[in-house]
Order: structure tokens, then sequence, then C-alpha cells
């Protein structure tokens, strides 16, 4: 399998039941918002390294730091103080980052950090942050190809830190891709993360606003558009409702609004025989599948993640319209 990296347990976790680790008791549905502390680990962070990295004030250092981001309601305090503990390079920092994560803000931020697809993706506040849910639209793209060793040519709608497109790219030998973003910011991430990887060769990088000014014919489009419900994203766990970019979450009204922006540009930049897969929140699939029928997709498959939800929208086999 080319280019495929042995996963570790930590690469994929089921989203919480719903509602869980999100404030203010919210039903949401959308991606998996609660932090899982393991997707900040390096491959020699175990536990017990965690543990060996005390600063120099002793283990009352430790426990304080236990106390105070428990009481600032992070579940996993204990194992939370440890992986700060294994990254901060003396007793100021270890202090500085604490406060900085009992204020909620994300460890992926303090950290600089996310794994994904088991690869190490740097992230700031100008992009979102990938999360194991959207493995879904890699695995869903993966499984719909017979031949991996093809010359695919891949676009990534709304490409924030670039996690989809490099995903893709390291599985696919032989391919090469377009990220595409409204924000010069994540782009610049995104072209870090390409470059850091090794595929800065293979990937490029655009702003623009979905498809707008885009040609060519693609063999595979993905996106993570933004799909949450404008009144639902300040109920959203504070890591995400105060620190992650509004323009990766607002999904308008309804949550359906970058679908109505993205599906008619699909089918102008898709090729004939090609698939796009969408990630979307837990209770989109029929809304969006209508949308996409309305639109000309002919086939439409809706695709689980881990926890069982509704979480990826394959599409394929569109008909030309009227005036398209």
């Amino acid at each position: 399998m080319a280019g495929k990296k042995q996963r570790g347990v930590h690469s994929r976790v089921p989203s919480p039941p719903e509602g869980e680790g999100q404030g203010g008791g919210s039903s949401r549905t959308s991606r998996d918002f609660t932090p899982h502390p393991n997707h900040f680990a390096g491959p020699n962070d175990s536990p017990d390294r965690l543990a060996g990295k005390i600063p120099q004030g002793g283990r009352e250092f430790l426990a304080e730091a236990i106390q105070k981001l428990s009481a600032a309601g992070i579940e996993d305090a204990s194992r939370e103080a440890r992986l700060i503990q294994r990254n901060a390079p003396d007793e100021e920092s270890f202090a500085a980052m604490v406060a900085r994560r009992a204020a909620r803000e994300p460890m992926s931020h303090i950290l600089g950090r996310r794994e994904f697809w088991s690869l190490d993706f740097a992230v700031t506040r100008h992009c979102l942050d990938p999360r194991p849910d959207s493995e879904t639209v890699v695995e869903t793209v993966l499984a719909s190809l017979p031949d991996r060793a093809r010359a695919l040519r891949i676009l990534d709608l709304g490409t924030g830190s670039g996690c989809l497109l490099l995903a893709l790219l390291s599985e696919l030998p032989n391919a090469t891709g377009v990220g595409v973003d409204a924000s010069v910011e994540a782009l610049g991430i995104a072209m870090g993360n390409a470059h850091r990887l090794g595929f800065g060769t293979r990937a490029q990088f655009v702003q623009r606003r979905w498809t707008q000014g885009l040609d060519g014919n693609f063999d595979i489009v993905v996106s993570n558009p933004p799909y949450i419900p404008t009144d639902e994203i300040d109920r959203l766990a504070p890591e995400v409702a105060r620190y992650e970019p509004r323009l990766a979450l607002d999904g308008g009204r309804d949550g359906l609004d970058a679908y109505r922006a993205i599906l008619p540009g699909l089918k102008r930049v898709l090729a004939p025989d090609g698939f796009a897969v969408l990630e979307i929140g837990a209770d989109q699939a029929e809304k969006v599948c209508r949308l996409a029928e309305t639109m000309g997709f002919l086939n439409q498959t809706v695709h689980k993640d881990l926890g069982g939800r509704d979480r990826a929208v394959k599409l394929s086999q569109f008909k030309k319209m009227i005036g398209n």
C-alpha cells in the first residue's frame, strides 16, 4: 500500500456523546470539538515519558497545574498537565502554558501542532484544528480508488492547515493537488505544512472563494467546509468558540451556506468520472444530498465516522443541466 503509515491507536477517536465537552449542553450537529490529548503527543511521548520531565520546583508544580486545569473544566487534567510538562523548556514556560490551557486555549495552539492521519501538522488560530472525524473524508476517498498509483489531480476546498490534501498525497504517490482557501494566513500554514512534510513540489495553494476562478478537471474534490449553524457556535466548547476562526466554522443560519456555494462549481471543476467527498454535520446528510440532487449529481452515498455518525457525503456522476 503505497505511502501508507501505520497509525497508532490514538489516530482515530470516536466523537463523544452529543453535548459532551461543549459547555452549555449544546446538542451539536457537527464535528468532534472535544480535544483529545493523545493527538498532540509525539511517537515517544508515552505516559511514562510524559511524567519524566519535572520542572525545577518539583512535583508540586505538576500537582498545582493539574488542580488548575481541573478547576478550569479540563476533563483529563492530569494527562494534559504532563503533556505540557513534557513540552515546556523551563519552569516559567510551564506556568505560562498551563495558564493558557486553563483559559481554554486549545492545546494545539499552545504546542503549535496537531496530529492527523499520523502526520504532524503545524496549526495556529488562523486555521481549523484537524480532527479525527475528518479522517472519514480521507478514508472514503481511498476506499473509492482501485488504483492508488494513478496520477490523480486533487482539489481541496477550504484547505485550512492542508490536512486533507496532504494526508491524501501521503497515500497517493503520483497524485498532485491544489488547496484553496479564502484566508491568506491559512494558506501560509498549509504551504509550510506541505514543505515540512515533503509534499511541497506536489501541492499548490491559492487564494480563492471555493471554486471561483479555478480551471481544469480534478479527479477528486474534498472539502471540510464550515457547517455549524451561526447561532450554535457560541454554545460549542470554549476551545472552539473563543479561539478557532469563525470563517472556518460558520455555516450560516442552517449550516448549509457553504454547500450551496460549493455544489454549483463542482460540476465545472470535477472530471466526468471524478467524485467529491464533503464533510458534513451529523444531521445534515439528507439535506446535503437533496441539495446535490438539485444540482444534478446522480449518485450520493453517506459515510459514517467511528462514532457511528454521518460524517461525509460522496458525490459522483452529474448530469448536464440547462444553463450549466
